[in-house]
Formats: C-alpha cells, sequence, structure tokens
C-alpha cells in the first residue's frame, strides 16, 4: 500500500464542525460564522453575469479586485495578493517562511488552522497566554525564542470576538526582531467600527507584517472563497512562488469586486449585526450566564463547566439551533453562537431560556 508523508500521517484530520440538527429538525446553523444574510443584489447579478464567460480561465493575476480593494482602503494594489480564502494565504506563507528549524509563535486561542500548518512544515509552536480572552502583547514578547520566526495574531480574536487596539499591535510589532514575520489575521476587522479600529496596513509597507482578511465574512461570500492579503514587496514575490494563481475563480473575483464596491451593504450588515450582538448579549447575560464581549458577528458564552455547556449545546440542537462547542480550543465550558437574523436571534435567547429553566428536560 503506497504510504503518506510520515508527517502527514501522524497528523490528526481536520477537525469539521457537525452542522446537524436532530434527526427530523430543520437546522439552523449558528456554528460557523456565515452572514445572517444572502450576498448583495449587486453580488449576484455580476455573478450570474460572469456564468457567461465561465469557458475562460480566471485573471490569474486579479487585476479588478486588486484595484478594488487598493481604492477602497486606500492602499498599493501591487502589494496585494489574492486567495481561495484568506487559508490558502496563510497555508502559501507558511510554506514559504517556515521549516522544521524555525518556531511560530502564536496566542492561546489563536486560528487552530495554523497549528495545523505548522505541523505540516515540522515547524515548532510556543502558545502565550491571553488576559480574558484577549491577546497579551508583553506576553508574546516575554515568549520569543531565538529560532522564532513568525508571530501570529489573530484580531478582532476567534473564537472570543475581543479587540485590541491596533496602538497594541504597533508595539508588538516594534518589539520583535526586524527579521521576525508578523502575521495578523483581521478575518473580522470590517464588523469594528471604522473610527474605533485604525488600519495596520502601512506596516506592510514598513516591515516584515503580513495583514490578511476575508471576503468570507461581513460581504457574504463564504462560498465563493475570496481571500487578501497586503504584503512586503519581497514577501509578496515568494507567495506568487507557491500559490496557484487560479485559486480564485472568475465568479468568485466578479463577485468580490462588487462586493468591494457596495460599502453601504458591508455598513449596513455592520449595523444590524451590532444591534442583534447587543440585544443576544444583554438576553444571556440576564440568564446570569457569561458573555465575552465581542466586536464579531459571534459571541462566546461561558457556561462555566463542561457539563453546563454540553447540556445547553444539546438542548439547542434538539429544537434546530446547532452552535459550535470550544472544546478544541481548550474552551470546554464555552459556546460560540453566530449573530443570525432577528428572528433567530430571538428564538436563541428563549432556547436559552427554556433550557436555563428547565423546560422540556
Amino acid at each position: 500500500m503506497l504510504k503518506p508523508n510520515p508527517t502527514v500521517a501522524s497528523m490528526a484530520a481536520y477537525a469539521l464542525p457537525d452542522i446537524s440538527a436532530a434527526e427530523g429538525v430543520e437546522p439552523i446553523v449558528l456554528a460557523q460564522n456565515e452572514h445572517a444574510f444572502a450576498p448583495s443584489a449587486a453580488v449576484q447579478r455580476v455573478v450570474s453575469e460572469a456564468v457567461a464567460s465561465g469557458q475562460l480561465y480566471p485573471d490569474t493575476d486579479w487585476t479588478e479586485l486588486r484595484e478594488a480593494i487598493a481604492s477602497v482602503h486606500g492602499l498599493d494594489a501591487g502589494r496585494i495578493v489574492c486567495g481561495a480564502g484568506s487559508m490558502e494565504l496563510m497555508s502559501s506563507l507558511m510554506l514559504a517562511y517556515m521549516s522544521a528549524d524555525d518556531r511560530m509563535l502564536m496566542t492561546e486561542y489563536g486560528y487552530l488552522f495554523m497549528r495545523t500548518l505548522s505541523k505540516l512544515v515540522g515547524a515548532k509552536v510556543d502558545v502565550a497566554p491571553e488576559i480574558d480572552y484577549r491577546v497579551d502583547v508583553d506576553g508574546l514578547l516575554a515568549r520569543l525564542q531565538p529560532d522564532t520566526r513568525l508571530v501570529f495574531v489573530v484580531n478582532p480574536g476567534n473564537p472570543s470576538g475581543t479587540l485590541i487596539h491596533n496602538d497594541d499591535i504597533r508595539r508588538l510589532r516594534a518589539g520583535l526582531p526586524d527579521d521576525v514575520l508578523l502575521l495578523v489575521d483581521e478575518a473580522y476587522a470590517e464588523f469594528v467600527e471604522p473610527d474605533f479600529h485604525a488600519p495596520l496596513f502601512d506596516l506592510a509597507e514598513t516591515s516584515n507584517t503580513v495583514i490578511t482578511r476575508t471576503f468570507s465574512k461581513i460581504y457574504g461570500l463564504a462560498g465563493l472563497r475570496v481571500g487578501w492579503g497586503y504584503f512586503p514587496e519581497e514577501v509578496r514575490d515568494q507567495l506568487r512562488k507557491i500559490i496557484n494563481p487560479s485559486s480564485v475563480s472568475s465568479l468568485s473575483q466578479a463577485a468580490a469586486c462588487a462586493a468591494m464596491s457596495d460599502q453601504g451593504y458591508a455598513a449596513q450588515a455592520r449595523q444590524m449585526i451590532a444591534e442583534q450582538r447587543g440585544l443576544l448579549s444583554q438576553a444571556i447575560a440576564e440568564l446570569d450566564l457569561s458573555v465575552v464581549p465581542s466586536q464579531t458577528n459571534f459571541i462566546l458564552v461561558d457556561f462555566e463547566s463542561p457539563g453546563q455547556a454540553t447540556a445547553a449545546f444539546d438542548f439547542l440542537r434538539q429544537r434546530g439551533l446547532v452552535v459550535r462547542p470550544m472544546g478544541g480550543y481548550g474552551l470546554p465550558g464555552c459556546l460560540r453562537i453566530t449573530i443570525g437574523t432577528a428572528e433567530q436571534m430571538a428564538l436563541t435567547a428563549a432556547t436559552l431560556e427554556d433550557w436555563k429553566d428547565g423546560v422540556g428536560d
């Protein structure tokens, strides 16, 4: 029998969430941080039109998409690289820069996919604890090793939803050696009010810093797989040697261009999600459950014990509400709930109240 690479053979399969509800119950999936609504009308129109050219390969330089992103964010289009979700960019970055001789430093609740990538390239992983579910810059700097080559930070955090000020990220960058790559994943940055969260993109122009973002969250294109990053020129050039130039389809590029150009839709989504997030957080807090303050399209609920979290998860699932257990992140007493429509959030709050009151046990 053909044997796989020993490193791959020793790895566990990538953990996918179970999004099924109880038998015979139609699920409302609040487990994957998907957008509450379909893509904008403009996006749907251009995707329909793009199908007519489906026999052609996509633009391997993502020209229109890079220009659209650069126009909205005031960036140098030449430093933008696109991929099939930010996961592809992270994978390519790890392959380009990390090996068995290197270490990656990340925070306690950082994106688990990066640990998988580290195993794939054989790199060691060091973890800095978070404080109150927040990135601790001092904790990261204290755990730097001579062979640390990459530092990975998620801001706002997932699964916590918490945010640290970008001044703290700048302080982290200033404390790192020049030859250490800083990767900041900002998948949920668009959910933060723009006036509160000044961008970090200039760091990619002045230091070894990469900023990644995605169209999967506030733009509602999770199924079309489009991510982008802002890179130092040298890092961009190395990445382009590895990344699949045709991985972002013509339909996906057209959709992302239209989404980026429709900032009104994004602003409406931000407002709606913030409103529903506040209402659900308040309702859950009134049940004497702890909700971690969030700046994203989800909340993390702390049930204080794994048993309580499991009981609540099962109760919700029996009634068609599928949320995400957080045991994989070392948080077995927590559940993560995606912010959905007003109706879905009202049902979630009412169902948790029923669970708390012992209804239907």
